[in-house]
Formats: structure tokens, C-alpha cells, sequence
């Protein structure tokens, strides 16, 4: 009986890491969750309609910004987030649609 037991105790520990894992948030979405905060806050960027994507640390952020500047630091702010690798600015400058 007491062999079962420790077995059991054994199996939990062993598999606990393992489901643990699977409750962690992705690296992509914490990354998508800081760029878009990052980018919905700013100034000059004033990013509240960006479509924003992350596929293994590449963020591409598509949508339309009033200046260069709010291009430029788009790019900027979102290369800040930790984890980004590389930042593809599709955004179109220009006035709203």
C-alpha cells in the first residue's frame, strides 16, 4: 500500500511541471498584450485601431498613423517590448479614411 502511495505522489510530481506549463501565457501574446498597451497609450502613435500580430517575436503592425513620427515610434516603442525580435511597420501614413 505505502509502495502505491509513493508511486502516486511520484506520477503527481513528475506530471505537475508538465500541466503547469500549459497555464503559462504565450511569449507572443504577452508581447501583442505590451505592444498594443504601448501603442494605444502614445501620444504620437495614438494606436487604437492597429491590427497587431506576433508569430515567434516578430510583431507586424498594420493600420494608418497622421505623421512620420507616429510611424517612427511606432517601430520604436514596440522594439522596446522584451522579447521582441524584429518589428515589420506596414502602417500607412495618412488621414483617416
Amino acid at each position: 500500500m505505502k509502495r502505491l502511495i509513493s508511486l502516486a505522489i511520484l506520477e503527481t510530481a513528475l506530471l505537475f511541471p508538465v500541466l503547469g506549463a500549459g497555464q503559462k501565457p504565450n511569449a507572443d501574446d504577452r508581447i501583442f498584450d505590451q505592444v498594443r498597451m504601448k501603442l494605444a497609450t502614445d501620444a504620437d502613435v495614438k494606436g487604437g485601431a492597429f491590427d497587431v500580430t506576433v508569430k515567434d517575436g516578430v510583431v507586424t503592425i498594420k493600420g494608418r498613423v497622421d505623421t512620420d513620427k507616429g510611424k517612427a515610434k511606432a517601430t520604436k516603442l514596440t522594439k522596446k517590448v522584451k522579447g521582441v525580435k524584429e518589428v515589420d511597420n506596414e502602417l500607412v501614413v495618412g488621414p483617416p479614411i
